[in-house]
C-alpha cells in the first residue's frame, strides 16, 4: 500500500506497535546515544524524540526508521527482498513525478535574512564529530543543467551557521557529477535538501540508482503510482509535496569548507576534516511540527543498513545479469561487515565463479568502499553471513581462489587509505574469493552435512506441531 507521506507511514508504524515516542532527550549527543544503543540491536522500535531541549514542542527527530521487516515492508509496500523488488520494477514501468500546485510542506517558509536552519534541533551526533549535522536520513535534490535528469542521493550535511549546510558527496555519485556540470559552466548548482519524508524516497535515494533513471520516477514504479511533488520557489527543483522540511539553496564553486570530522558507517572518522561544497540556503520550506529524519552512520553492526541493502542487492543483481553474468541465485551486501559482498551462482562453465565476483568488485554501486567479494555456491545463502564464511573455510584454496584486483576506485572514507592521501586521489585494491566448489571436479567434491530438502520436509510434515516454540 502506497504512503502518501512519513506521518502516514508513522501511524501505521505506531498501529504495529513498532514505535516509541521519548520526550526531553538533548540534541547534543544524548540523543546519538540512545540512536546508537537502538541501531545496534534487531528488533528495536522506530524512535521519535520530542520535547528536545531548547526547541518548541512538536519540533521532533525520528531514528531507526528502516530497521524492520515491518517498517520496510510498510515503506515498501511488498515484501522485503531483491527478488520482490527486482519484480516490481520489471514489471511496473517508471512513474515520472506528478506536479502539483500545493502540498503541506509549504505551510512555513523561511526567506532570506529569515533563513535559520538551527530553528529546528539539528543533533550532534557523535562525541568528535566537527558540527552539528542536519543532513543524515535525507534526500539531497539536484539537476542536470541541460536535461531533465533529477538525482536524489542521500549525502551528509553539516551545519556551518544559520544559513549555510556543508555537503560530502563522493566521487562516484551522481550528485557530484551534476555539480560539476554546472561548475564547468561557471554557474552555481541549485540544490533542495529534503530533511523528512516518505520513506521510500530515502530508501531509493540511499541506493545508487542507475544514471539517467531518476530516483522519483524509480520510486513510482514500485510505489505503482507517481510521486507527487512541487516546483522549488527558489531552485525551479522539484520537492516532495508532503516533505516535513526543505533547504533551498546554491552550492557556488568557490565556496569549499572544512567539513567534518564524522562518525562514518565503516565505524570510524576516517575522512577527518576536509575542504566540501557548501550549500547557501536561500529558503526553509516547512510542515507544521517539522520532523527531521535522522539515520546517522555507526560502529557495526548496523541493523538499518541491513534493510537498506534489499534495494542495493537487487541493483547489483541486475548489474550483473545486464554483464551477461547467467545464473545468478543470490546476491547480499553485508553492509553490517562493512560493505562485504557475496554473490552466489549456478556454475555453467570455468571460470563462471570469478567472472562474477569480478565484475561484483568493480561495481560503481559501492561507492569507493568495500574490499572484499565472494562468490558462493548456490546451496549457500548469501545472506547468512555464517555460511558464507564456512564456504570460505571449506572450499577455498588460496593459491587459486583468491584474487587481488589493484589500482580499484576508493573513498577518502576508507579508514585503510594513507592519511597523507586524504583529500586527493585515491585507489585502493580489492579481493574476490572463489568460494565454490572448483569447476572441474565438481561433482566429486566431497557431499555437504546436512539433511536433504526432502527429508527434512517430510519430518516437519509429521513433527511441525510438536516443534513450536523449539523452532
Amino acid at each position: 500500500m502506497a504512503m502518501a507521506d512519513l506521518r502516514e507511514w508513522l501511524a501505521k508504524v505506531e498501529e504495529v506497535g513498532e514505535l516509541q515516542t521519548l520526550r526531553g532527550v538533548h540534541w547534543d549527543l544524548e540523543l546519538g546515544v540512545i540512536t546508537e544503543i537502538v541501531g545496534r540491536q534487531r528488533g528495536k522500535p522506530a524512535v521519535l524524540f520530542d520535547d528536545i531541549p531548547g526547541y518548541p514542542s512538536g519540533y521532533r527527530v525520528l531514528v531507526n526508521i528502516l530497521s524492520s521487516r515491518n517498517r520496510l515492508a510498510l515503506a515498501m509496500g511488498l515484501q522485503p527482498g531483491a527478488r520482490e523488488w527486482r519484480r516490481r520494477i520489471k514489471e511496473t514501468p517508471l512513474q515520472p513525478p506528478r506536479l502539483v500546485d500545493r502540498g503541506p510542506v509549504m505551510e512555513n517558509s523561511m526567506v532570506g535574512e529569515e533563513v535559520d536552519v538551527l530553528k529546528f534541533p539539528v543533533p550532534k551526533w557523535h562525541e568528535r564529530d566537527g558540527g552539528r549535522y542536519i543532513g543524515t536520513g535525507d534526500a539531497v535534490i539536484t539537476g542536470a543543467p541541460d536535461g531533465d535528469w533529477v538525482n536524489l542521493g542521500t549525502y551528509r550535511a553539516m551545519v556551518h551557521d544559520r544559513n549555510h549546510v556543508g555537503l560530502q558527496i563522493g566521487p562516484t555519485h551522481h550528485g557530484l557529477w551534476h555539480m560539476q556540470a554546472w561548475h564547468a559552466r561557471g554557474k552555481p548548482m541549485p540544490v533542495a535538501i529534503v530533511l523528512g519524508m516518505d520513506p521510500l524516497l530515502f530508501l531509493v535515494g540511499a541506493n545508487e540508482i542507475p544514471q539517467g533513471v531518476g530516483e522519483y520516477d524509480y520510486a513510482g514504479a514500485v510505489r505503482g503510482e507517481p510521486i507527487d511533488v512541487i516546483k522549488g520557489p527558489i531552485t525551479g527543483l522539484p520537492i516532495p509535496a508532503g516533505a516535513e522540511i526543505v533547504l533551498e539553496g546554491f552550492v557556488d564553486l568557490e565556496d569549499w569548507r572544512p567539513e567534518g570530522p564524522y562518525g562514518e558507517f565503516t565505524g570510524y572518522y576516517a575522512s577527518g576534516a576536509l575542504p566540501m561544497p557548501v550549500v547557501r540556503v536561500e529558503a526553509v520550506h516547512h510542515r507544521n511540527n517539522p520532523i527531521i529524519m535522522g539515520a546517522p552512520p555507526l560502529k557495526p553492526p548496523i541493523v538499518e543498513y541491513c534493510y537498506l541493502g534489499v534495494v542495493w542487492n537487487a541493483l547489483l543483481w541486475d548489474m550483473l545479469e545486464a554483464a551477461g553474468v547467467p545464473d545468478i541465485t543470490g546476491v547480499c551486501v553485508h553492509m553490517t561487515r562493512n560493505i562485504v559482498v557475496a554473490v552466489s551462482v549456478k556454475q555453467r562453465y570455468p571460470g563462471h565463479a570469478k567472472q562474477a565476483g569480478r565484475i561484483a568488485a568493480q561495481s560503481p554501486l559501492r561507492g569507493g568502499i568495500g574490499h572484499m567479494t565472494i562468490v558462493v555456491d548456490e546451496d549457500i545463502d548469501v545472506a547468512d553471513i555464517d555460511e558464507v564464511l564456512w564456504a570460505m573455510c571449506t572450499r577455498v584454496d588460496p593459491e587459486r581462489d583468491i584474487e587481488v584486483m589493484r589500482d580499484s576506485t576508493s573513498s577518502f572514507m576508507d579508514p585503510m587509505a594513507p592519511p597523507e592521501k586524504k583529500g586527493g586521489p585515491l585507489v585502493h585494491s580489492r579481493v574476490v574469493i572463489d568460494a565454490t566448489r572448483p569447476y572441474e571436479w565438481r561433482d566429486r567434491f566431497p557431499e555437504v552435512v546436512a539433511s536433504s530438502p526432502e527429508l527434512r520436509q517430510q519430518v516437519l510434515a509429521r513433527w511441525g506441531e510438536a516443534l513450536k516454540g523449539i523452532i
